[in-house]
């Protein structure tokens, strides 16, 4: 049985504002903008090149359990070359962090930013009022071999 990873919900105090955040400033597309059943609105943006989006959603109740707006991490983007990603993130006003080179090898430089959402209601601690957290891992071997070509060719081996 082969499965898709292709949305995750991302709850947030304020759509509008994370809408405007990952379509203007990380430079998601969006795929969809409504009201999925009353009183619930998604938002759902995509990175370039990704099969799998986000789905910004606020009054969703997750009955697996949700977490509170603003207290994700973890999340990662893969980009081709970290400082051309850093030149036009910095470039559309993006806070992120100068890339970090962990190795030499491919896969270990990355940069990290946060969302604008502060959790909603005062936080226990200064990192929880910071916002979900983001890495972007430079992966070069994207270049020649795009994910879901790799994929493609480990099913047919299968």
């Amino acid at each position: 049985m082969d499965m898709t990873l292709e949305v995750i919900l991302l709850p947030v105090s304020d759509v509008d504002r994370a809408k405007e955040f990952y379509r203007d400033k990380v430079g998601f597309h969006v795929d969809l903008d409504g009201e999925v059943m009353e009183g619930v609105r998604i938002v759902q943006p995509t990175p370039p090149g990704s099969g799998c989006s986000i789905a910004l959603v606020d009054g969703l109740e997750i009955p697996t359990g949700t977490p509170r707006p603003g207290t994700y991490h973890g999340m990662q983007l893969c980009v081709q070359d970290a400082a051309a990603a850093y030149e036009e993130l910095t470039a559309r006003g993006l806070d992120v962090s100068e890339p970090v080179v962990f190795a030499p090898r491919d896969g270990a430089t990355f940069m990290y930013f946060k969302d604008p959402d502060d959790g909603g209601p005062p936080c226990s601690s200064e990192a929880e009022k910071l916002g979900g957290g983001w890495a972007i891992q430079e992966y070069r071997r994207r270049a020649k071999e795009p994910l879901h070509q790799v994929l493609g060719q480990l099913a047919r081996e299968r």
